[in-house]
């Protein structure tokens, strides 16, 4: 991104008033806001820059092979703009690695992406390892649930039945999974031919 000397001259006042806090004239703060404006769609266009080179891209490796000089030439570009290269960026370069701009390409993306799945696995393994604070556990002893007082039941339950939905006791594994019935056999053919 580049800034005119005007927009210079405007972000280096910006950085003097965020160190050295004092009141601005409306002036100052009319220039803040047009720049602020300007990096703003500068950024937005970046975006729009950067999703149609994708597009690009995509085009030129759904062609291949006959785009091969295209699509070489719009991976770099794309490398150079910070693209992670993806599977199939992968597969297209493997079979194009016959010549030696492909061959150092495949190189470049094989490190690029090893590099971007260990910082994602780095990423989960980071946030399993460090996870934010954590609330009370409540079924546990000690939590919420042990410091009241358990409730008595009003009336007697019948005997036999629990008392409380919690209190049920464990069903035996015949009654979760009932016997499998065996098949008849098979009328034999001696019967079948009487």
């Amino acid at each position: 991104m580049a800034f005119s000397a005007d927009e210079l001259r405007v972000l280096r006042r910006a950085l003097a008033i965020a160190l050295h806090p004092m009141p601005l004239s409306d002036e100052d703060v009319q220039d803040c806001l047009r720049l602020a404006g300007s990096v703003d769609e500068a950024v937005g266009e970046a975006g729009r820059l950067r999703a149609f080179l994708l597009a690009d891209l995509a085009r030129y490796r759904n062609a291949l092979p006959g785009s091969a000089a295209g699509y070489l030439e719009l991976l770099q570009d794309a490398l150079a703009a910070g693209y992670d290269p993806r599977p199939d960026d992968l597969a297209a370069l493997r079979a194009l690695r016959g010549g030696p701009l492909a061959a150092a390409l495949l190189e470049r993306c094989q490190v690029l992406a090893e590099r971007s799945v260990r910082a994602r696995l780095a990423g989960r393994s980071a946030g399993a390892a460090a996870p934010g604070p954590r609330s009370r556990l409540l079924a546990l002893p000690g939590g919420r649930a042990a410091s009241r007082e358990p409730e008595q039941p009003s009336t007697p339950a019948a005997p036999g039945k629990p008392q409380k939905p919690g209190d049920r006791p464990m069903p035996k594994p015949s009654e979760v999974f009932p016997p499998r019935r065996r098949p008849a056999p098979p009328p034999s053919e001696e019967r079948a031919a009487g």
